[in-house]
């Protein structure tokens, strides 16, 4: 029994000994890698206002973005393909997304993933609230035009 006491001892001092070492390496990490965590207030965040009834806001990292749509009842995003992964998650209404002739309705609270380079399209079915996460970044949207499909959307008005 006593070196049963003995040895958790060691091993707790060991531990406290590891996270503390760990605990400095990730500070001295941070001193050599000049990226910092960065904090964003949502409602803060941009609106554009892609037609009478689609805003988009969106921030990113290195690597990934994470996109708000604001879709009001009727709102279509055409026919569409990335080489970008995303995950939806509609926070808030019904959506229906058709992909390769099948439909999919993605309810408030529902999440649903499209792997890169599969065609689809969204249709409001009310008032919603999109949440998508894309990686890696959409460097589509970041020259300044619209990629063709929102073109289309806004021309469906």
């Amino acid at each position: 029994m006593k070196r049963l006491f003995m040895t958790l001892a060691v091993l707790f001092t060991v531990d406290a000994s590891a996270q503390a070492d760990m605990a400095s390496s990730a500070n001295a990490i941070s001193k050599h890698y000049a990226a910092l965590p960065s904090t964003y207030d949502f409602d803060a965040v941009p609106q554009e206002q892609l037609s009478d009834k689609i805003i988009r806001q969106y921030v990113m990292g290195a690597q990934s973005m994470l996109v708000k749509w604001t879709l009001k009842k009727g709102a279509v995003i055409a026919l569409h393909f990335h080489p970008n992964e995303q995950i939806t998650w509609i926070t808030k209404g019904t959506v229906r997304v058709n992909s390769q002739g099948k439909e999919f309705t993605v309810k408030a609270g529902q999440v649903f993933i499209i792997p890169p380079y599969v065609p689809h399209e969204f249709h409001a079915l009310e008032d919603t609230i999109d949440i998508d996460y894309f990686t890696p970044v959409r460097n589509d949207w970041l020259t300044g035009d619209s990629p063709a499909y929102i073109q289309q959307s806004v021309k469906k008005k």
